[in-house]
């Protein structure tokens, strides 16, 4: 189930950047991508409360959501939106699409994870393909300050998206996705108002029915449907193996690009974006399984000094049953998944978790 609403998630947001050129032909950039925001934010929290859902809570929550706001909302949106000017959609999407490679820099720089020789050489190939795209720019095929500055409106973008990534999955399991991923997008909406409101004249807005259809269509599922699916996959997804799945993105951006837009494939675009994609599934593979097997070391070892503590202290682990368990731990913890005493156990990076069995006097 999760495979498939990654692979949804990927259509949606590739889709977006269409959307957003149809858009800007009646309406600034700044303006559309405040109400991009602010219809996504309030159809999400509006739908959490109508459902009763809980409102996110304490300082440390309200500072992350902050966080994914101004990056994926405020500066994912500032980016994306001006960039749409200058390079076409389906380029846009490809660039956009090395926030894998950012954020495993991200987590090498912030968290101190090592990525290895193989996603050192991912991470390599990836900016070598962003250079093949933007290769025109210095070669003259295109206006040189144009495409350069489209280029970095959707690096900003895509750094921007990343730190939010990191964010989110901090709170993925914590906070109720609808009002987690509302929340954060009215609170990047709020940048985008101010310098909308300074740099723009929102009321220059032509409301025809193809920029109506437009900014529902990207606010929408575009938006609030995705991102609503996105946080519920990094509920039960390393952040690493659920961004494999951005590689689809290029291609259904280029495709989108080729089928409404009359953009042409060359030979530039098509190595850079072949590259790129070999370079962010190279990263996803030896980062993803880097990361997997620390996490089963350290858990393993934390499960069997709770599971020894436990015993101990409260006699809840009888002690001729405790290698039972340790076994246990290491098999439940083998197969992706953190294995807690008694019937439940918690899921780390598979759809469902498993069942284990009760060992005597345990918490359920």
């Amino acid at each position: 189930m999760n495979k498939l609403k990654a692979v949804t998630v990927m259509f949606l947001w590739a889709s977006c950047f269409p959307l957003i050129t149809i858009g800007l032909t009646f309406a600034p950039h700044l303006t559309f991508a405040a109400l991009r925001a602010l219809i996504a934010g309030a159809a999400l929290v509006g739908w959490g409360i109508a459902l009763g859902r809980p409102r996110p809570s304490g300082t440390s929550t309200w500072l992350l959501l902050i966080v994914a706001g101004i990056g994926a909302t405020s500066l994912g949106f500032l980016g994306m939106f001006h960039a749409a000017e200058f390079i076409g959609p389906g380029t846009a999407t490809v660039i956009a699409n090395t926030q894998p490679l950012l954020a495993a820099a991200l987590a090498y720089v912030v968290l101190k994870e090592r990525i290895g020789i193989g996603g050192a050489v991912g991470l390599a190939l990836g900016f070598v393909g962003i250079a093949v795209i933007a290769a025109p720019g210095f070669t003259g095929q295109l206006n040189p300050d144009q495409y350069l500055l489209g280029v970095a409106y959707v690096l900003l973008a895509a750094l921007g998206i990343s730190v939010s990534n990191v964010a989110l999955k901090r709170l993925a399991g914590d906070v109720d996705a609808l009002m987690a991923v509302g929340s954060q997008l009215l609170i990047g909406a709020i940048p985008l108002m101010v310098m909308s409101a300074m740099t723009e004249s929102p009321i220059s807005i032509i409301w025809s029915a193809k920029f109506i259809l437009s900014l529902l269509g990207l606010a929408l599922p575009g938006t609030a449907l995705a991102y609503w699916m996105w946080f519920s996959i990094l509920e039960t997804m390393t952040l690493n193996r659920a961004n494999a799945y951005s590689f689809l993105v290029p291609f259904f951006g280029i495709s989108l690009g080729i089928a409404f837009y009359g953009e042409a494939l060359t030979l530039l675009v098509g190595a850079g974006a072949s590259i790129t994609v070999v370079g962010i599934l190279l990263v996803n593979h030896f980062v993803g399984s880097a990361h997997r097997s620390h996490v089963r070391h350290h858990l393993v070892d934390t499960d069997e000094h709770r599971v020894i503590c436990l015993g101990e202290r409260e006699g809840a682990v009888p002690s001729h049953q405790r290698d039972a368990v340790k076994r246990t731990v290491v098999v439940a913890v083998q197969s992706d998944h953190v294995v807690g005493l008694g019937h439940r156990s918690i899921p780390v990076d598979q759809d469902r978790p498993v069942d284990t069995p009760r060992f005597g006097g345990g918490p359920d």
